[in-house]
């Protein structure tokens, strides 16, 4: 990613994130994005996801592969679905918005791979650099380049998005998948 966000930015996209979630536990309307001060980096196209933790453990993480609004909306959304749409977690409460930290990383456009034999694939994609997207038919799964850090070798990662794709693990080593990769700019509270 050529244009990385200015500080001050990052700080406005997390609050944005942080005031967007505390508004929707607590029953009300996120605060309007002109209420922020919005550089042309902000407004401009850019698609997001949005990861909670508390006490270290992931809580919550929703985004989107495509940008279809501003960066500074699409945070906004991917904040409080984060928050209360994951299917893996309950909603978010108020009494827990103290424990929550958000780290919110901003995606580049994916760009399909190409490969003719699927033992191939394991040596195209980068550790800790590349964020895949696999794809079969009507199933597709992606994990952020952060979960390199919990499966660093890249035939354990490839077969853990198999399972997140809701095929077995070593789906990838015996067809053409589509895939595509795509790297992030991450930052936190």
């Amino acid at each position: 990613m050529n244009d990385k966000l200015k500080p001050e930015e990052k700080k406005t996209l997390l609050m944005i994130a942080r005031d967007a979630i505390t508004a929707h536990v607590n029953g009300q309307k996120p605060k309007q994005l002109d209420e922020y001060p919005l550089s042309p980096a902000l407004l401009a196209d850019g698609a997001s996801f949005v990861t909670l933790t508390k006490k270290g453990k992931l809580r919550g993480c929703i985004g989107t592969l495509q940008a279809v609004q501003s960066l500074a909306e699409d945070v906004q959304l991917r904040a409080i679905q984060a928050a209360t749409e994951d299917p893996r977690f309950p909603a978010v409460q108020a009494s827990e918005l103290a424990q929550i930290k958000i780290e919110i990383s901003r995606l580049t456009p994916p760009v399909k791979l190409d490969y003719e034999n699927p033992q191939d694939l394991a040596q195209l994609i980068r550790p800790h650099q590349d964020g895949v997207i696999l794809k079969d038919g009507f199933r597709r799964a992606t994990f952020l380049p952060q979960v390199w850090d919990q499966l660093p070798y890249p035939e354990d990662f490839l077969s853990h998005l198999c399972q997140k794709m809701g095929v077995p693990g070593g789906y990838w080593k015996k067809k053409l998948l589509e895939v595509s990769i795509y790297s992030v700019e991450d930052f936190s509270e």
